[in-house]
């Protein structure tokens, strides 16, 4: 039998991952022995590699693996957006199913990508753009499809929730940690997309479009990362039975109309508190864990390792396996009947809702004088604004100043809002030291 012929664009560390799997089908599925590894584009043919590859297979330049005939499926894994973006259209126009581990393209360009592989008859899978080893994306599009998702929520950064596991255990601050992070590997050299956060909302924006169905507009969600957490934030959540996590959530909103243009949906990134006794707050290390919720199916958690080059090159493989069990069995080479649950489309349009509109519960630090009546007046503006506070505790007093830990029931952040524009203007309020979402 002819075998399929795979294309990888990038050879870094998924790369090799992915090429050691088909390099290996020993033990493996029978299908991974009918892959054959026709070319590889890298951008440096010298460099010294984990694993060798003849010189034949090597080239530098992409596009000859895009209009390589004995290729049927290209692999991109070389990460950004350009010319990553552009690479997958032409090799969709030129007949070739994709696999990508981009979260990035996908969260940005996903839509446009989705079309052209409609049109052309192929398929683009991004099994490893979320999560690395986890089995979330065909499990959203395929085993969870009779569901009404009600909210997907979960750690999905792997950097930062080491980093906030060992503030948690060990009290030590953000930049200690974070050089261990890079030292260790777990974080970049400029580790920016991951602890601002801009990474998580990636992928929230790939998880929102396939659980609700429409394509989000990744601009609009609202992004917070660790980069700016103080320790003493994580040490009072311990003392009120919380810890800290980078979430990642989006959440179906009740709308008033069946007849609804558009599907709106509460979709933020920030360091949230997390009660103890919830699912996601045993995630530790850099592992990551995402909590699917909907009818009938209830709550599913989704948990393991979130990146590195074994669970990612494992999701990209399967990827690929998906596609060569249709490929192996088209022995025409006519445009595929493409399985709708496989190939994911949008059936219905989305759209972030308003970051004012958005409910969730706050955790808010504020510096004031150790004066009496000063938790009262706090107390009377949230009254004013109509927001419900779970707790109001004093931390740390000293002889001139306390520091106030206020935790509210789930509010619009127009309310939080306008609460703490009134709080701000209190003589005896110093600064509002944070602010973070609850669960």
């Amino acid at each position: 039998m002819k075998k399929i012929g795979i294309g990888l664009i990038g050879l870094g560390t998924v790369g090799q991952g992915v090429a050691t799997i088909i390099s290996n089908p020993n033990d493996r599925h029978p299908l991974v022995g009918e892959l054959e590894l026709v070319a590889i584009a890298v951008r440096n043919l010298q460099k010294k590699r984990d694993i060798s590859f003849p010189n034949s297979i090597l080239t530098t330049n992409p596009i000859e693996i895009v209009n390589n005939p004995n290729i049927q499926i290209v692999v991109e894994v070389m990460g950004g957006i350009e010319p990553a973006k552009s690479l997958i259209i032409q090799a969709i126009r030129a007949g070739k199913s994709v696999v990508t581990a981009n979260k990035a393209v996908i969260a940005r360009h996903g839509e446009e990508i989705a079309n052209e592989a409609k049109a052309a008859g192929v398929y683009v899978l991004i099994e490893a753009a979320v999560g690395g080893g986890i089995p979330i994306i065909e499990p959203l599009k395929q085993s969870l499809g009779g569901n009404q998702i009600t909210k997907v929520s979960g750690i999905i950064n792997g950097t930062t929730n080491y980093i906030l596991s060992r503030m948690d255990k060990e009290g030590v601050d953000y930049a200690d940690v974070l050089r261990d992070a890079q030292k260790l590997g777990y974080a970049e050299s400029d580790p920016a997309a991951d602890v601002e956060g801009s990474d998580a909302a990636d992928k929230i924006a790939i998880l929102s479009g396939l659980a609700f169905g429409g394509a989000i507009n990744r601009a609009d969600i609202p992004t917070t990362g660790i980069n700016l957490l103080e320790a003493i934030d994580v040490t009072y959540a311990r003392k009120l039975g919380y810890g800290i996590k980078l979430l990642a959530i989006s959440e179906k909103e009740k709308t008033q109309s069946k007849n609804q243009k558009s599907q709106p949906l509460s979709i933020w990134v920030e360091p949230t508190l997390v009660p103890e006794d919830n699912p996601l707050a045993g995630v530790n290390g850099v592992n990551n864990a995402i909590l699917v919720e909907g009818n009938p199916i209830g709550q599913v958690m989704f948990f393991g390792p979130g990146a590195g080059s074994g669970p990612t090159a494992s999701a990209v493989v399967a990827d690929i396996l998906n596609i060569a069990g249709i490929q192996s069995m088209n022995k025409d080479k006519t445009p595929l009947n493409l399985d709708p649950l496989l190939s994911a489309k949008s059936w219905r349009n989305c759209h972030v809702a308003e970051g004012r509109e958005i409910k969730k519960k706050n955790y808010i630090r504020l510096i004031a004088e150790d004066t009496p009546g000063v938790i009262g007046e706090i107390g009377t503006i949230f009254g004013q604004k109509k927001i419900s506070i779970e707790s109001i505790v004093q931390f740390d007093s000293s002889d001139t100043e306390a520091e106030i830990v206020v935790i509210t029931h789930k509010i619009k952040q127009g309310q939080l809002e306008q609460a703490l524009l009134d709080i701000k203007k209190l003589p005896q309020v110093k600064k509002i030291a944070a602010t973070m979402g609850c669960l």
